[in-house]
């Protein structure tokens, strides 16, 4: 069998490891217990989220067992950024996020069997930690002048850290401890952006155990240019349905560039390697037929929102284009699909016309614009050609009795709710 440290390498989800002999020996050496943290910074995980998830269920299909973090207490005081400091948001809203983001983890690893995941919250070690234990006991193994010198503190020493946030490594480092005693923890997992922390951790067990444990941290995962990945014309693509419509996620993922999808495959899908490079090969071939989008986008939506939402999605892309029947999407899929090309309200009582239609939702520049498309042929209501300008959207027009697909030409979409 292919070793876990080959596989992470093989689909480029190793950027650093410390000591990576030592790491391979210990991951060779039986099961072992590895942390990867959360902290609830918003009310759902995003993109950049999952592929931390998908690299702790790869460790758990290997034999290892997870534990899965959500930080109750980091949460409430934030990682520095660069840009300034974050706002602290009330105890109550950080709860909330907690129960949220223990929800969506747990749904992708297991909890049963040799190796059964757990999840675990900081706060359970914080909340009775008086100042001055946490000031003796892990306050005095942080050299100042480190703390200093790590790029995000230093690189806010003249607009001015708090410090509060210049603490944040402490709190970080300290789950690593916890875990290590309470759970006998040797490995943490995370993104390259946390690699400060995670070494602080992997410092810290030295320092206060005499241990010896380990890390590891994958790629920040861009796009061509090298801009940050998990971000759309609409915003963070987030794993919550409610944030970001399963179609709308589908659609993320659809968009991916040729020159990045064949990695994303090999990041966040469980196919096998073999699989994804003949799978690039036949794009290469290809291009035009995006049918290495098309699986990634399947697999991806699967994943995170199972087989039936992928399926509906995947059928809704292509019956917004005509290549298959909008009346048998369901209305929830429609919607989304419409919402996302950016779906306009009209009122029934208006009785409003496909000219209308398509000068509110900015298909047509003008009415007389709209009537040129459907007399030219090139205006479509629900894939069908329009050849009357003045037909009205009302019940026999209307999908589920209140929308409408609008399109002109080929590619320009739209959509309309009548109600």
């Amino acid at each position: 069998m292919t070793h876990v440290l080959d596989d992470l390498e093989a689909r480029g989800l190793v950027a650093h490891t410390t000591d990576r002999a030592a790491l391979r020996a210990e991951l060779s050496a039986g099961a072992i217990t590895y942390y990867v943290g959360f902290d609830p910074t918003a009310a759902s995980l995003h993109i950049g989220n999952l592929l931390q998830i998908l690299t702790a269920r790869r460790l758990q299909l290997a034999g290892h067992r997870p534990l899965l973090l959500v930080g109750g207490s980091t949460g409430l005081i934030g990682d520095p950024k660069e840009a300034g400091e974050r706002i602290m948001n009330a105890k109550e809203t950080v709860g909330e996020w907690v129960d949220n983001i223990r929800e969506q983890v747990s749904r992708f690893v297991d909890f049963d069997g040799d190796n059964a995941a757990v999840l675990v919250n900081n706060l359970d070690w914080t909340a009775d930690l008086s100042a001055i234990d946490f000031l003796r006991d892990i306050g005095k193994h942080f050299p100042v002048n480190r703390m200093l010198a790590r790029d995000v503190v230093s690189s806010r020493l003249e607009s001015g850290i708090s410090y509060t946030e210049f603490s944040y490594v402490l709190l970080q480092s300290l789950d690593y401890l916890e875990l290590h005693r309470r759970h006998g923890c040797v490995l943490q997992t995370g993104g390259s952006d946390q690699w400060g922390n995670i070494t602080a951790g992997v410092e810290l067990v030295r320092r206060a155990d005499g241990a010896k444990v380990h890390a590891l941290a994958t790629p920040l995962i861009t796009k061509a240019d090298g801009t940050k990945f998990g971000k759309t014309e609409s915003g963070t693509v987030w794993l919550d349905p409610g944030l970001t419509s399963p179609y709308a996620f589908y659609q993320s993922w659809i968009q991916a560039e040729d020159a990045k999808v064949g990695e994303y495959l090999r990041q966040f899908t469980f196919l096998d390697v073999e699989e994804i490079a003949s799978i690039e090969a036949d794009h290469i071939e290809t291009p035009g037929l995006r049918a290495a989008q098309r699986r990634l986008a399947s697999e991806v939506t699967t994943i995170v929102h199972g087989a039936e939402e992928a399926g509906a999605a995947e059928l809704a892309s292509g019956a917004l284009f005509g290549r298959g029947e909008l009346a048998d999407l369901p209305e929830s899929t429609l919607a989304a699909a419409l919402r996302e090309a950016g779906a306009v309200d009209l009122l029934a009582a208006d009785r409003p016309t496909v000219v209308d239609a398509l000068v509110a939702s900015g298909l047509a520049d003008s009415r007389s614009a709209a009537r040129r498309a459907v007399a030219d042929g090139g205006a479509y209501l629900n894939n069908e050609r329009v050849s009357d300008p003045e037909l009205e959207l009302a019940a026999g027009t209307l999908l589920h009795g209140r929308w409408a697909v609008l399109r002109k030409g080929k590619r320009s979409i739209s959509g309309v709710s009548v109600s």
